[in-house]
């Protein structure tokens, strides 16, 4: 059995692993995972043409996966990725950009996961450019 924090851990990790294949499938090219720095880290960064990606991913376990809006009162992560949380994104995404040539962009996307452990899939909701 698992302790709180590491089940969140392992939902993470499980989220993470969906957010990249969601990702390869829409034609990205993921450049690294779980890609750190002092001051923060990003979950994936991936290029898709001449943009670079960096994606919050957010993960919750849900019976009906994907099936989840504010309106029937559901359940949003990624509104939990908050202002301070884009601040250290972001800069990282400046050092990591540092380097990269100037004919390149980059944005901060948001990928929610909704997982259904029992029936082993998971759906993802993708916010582009949310800073």
């Amino acid at each position: 059995m698992y302790n709180k924090k590491e089940e969140n851990k392992r939902i993470g990790n499980i989220g993470e692993g969906i957010a990249v294949k969601f990702l390869e499938n829409k034609g990205f090219f993921v450049l690294s995972r779980n890609y750190k720095r002092k001051f923060g880290e990003v979950d994936i960064i991936a290029q898709k043409g001449k943009v670079i990606h960096f994606a919050e991913v957010k993960s919750v376990r849900s019976a009906q996966a994907g099936d989840v809006t504010r309106e029937n009162g559901g359940y949003r992560p990624e509104e939990l990725v908050h202002p301070g949380k884009l601040r250290k994104i972001s800069m990282v995404a400046n050092e990591y950009m540092a380097n990269k040539p100037d004919n390149l962009d980059y944005q901060i996307d948001v990928v929610a996961v909704f997982i259904d452990e029992a029936r082993r899939i998971g759906k993802c909701r993708f916010s582009e450019n949310v800073n």
